[in-house]
């Protein structure tokens, strides 16, 4: 099954294109839709859940937008991950996190819907560099500064 998610704000140029490929994949499609108004035709859809771990279990790939939440989510199991940038998003902002995923091997990042189907096959063809969550300091330095 190919997932896709657009978490809590909407991202219809997504839905719509995935929905157009989505009879030539010959493979379920499940897409969580969030607060967009296009309807998919030709995927199961969904909009809002309490948990996507049903989604993700069941996944073969993940197709999401740019977000920090839903990349690392996704990262974090191991999955093979087809990012895109919501254009929406006024600065851009997720443009810098699929790059340096991508750079590092960790996912596919797709700069142009119309080249989603082929950013599915390279996903299935290709062996990602597993995500390895960073050390995180920032409770030591909050307890220093504190303790001035």
């Amino acid at each position: 099954m190919i997932f896709v998610t657009v978490g809590t704000t909407d991202y219809d140029d997504l839905v719509r294109t995935m929905d157009a490929i989505a009879p030539s994949l010959e493979e379920e499609c499940v897409a969580q839709i969030g607060r967009g108004t296009y309807v998919p035709q030709n995927m199961t859809h969904f909009r809002f859940a309490p948990s996507l771990d049903p989604y993700y279990h069941r996944a073969r790939i993940v197709v999401a937008h740019g977000g920090l939440g839903t990349m690392m989510e996704v990262l974090g199991r191991g999955m093979p991950l087809v990012g895109l940038s919501n254009p929406d998003r006024y600065d851009r902002h997720q443009d810098d996190l699929l790059g340096v995923l991508e750079a590092r091997g960790h996912m596919i990042w797709c700069r142009d819907l119309a080249d989603l189907k082929g950013a599915l096959r390279a996903a299935s063809d290709q062996e990602f560099a597993p995500y390895a969550k960073p050390d995180c300091h920032i409770a030591a330095i909050i307890r220093r500064y504190l303790a001035c």
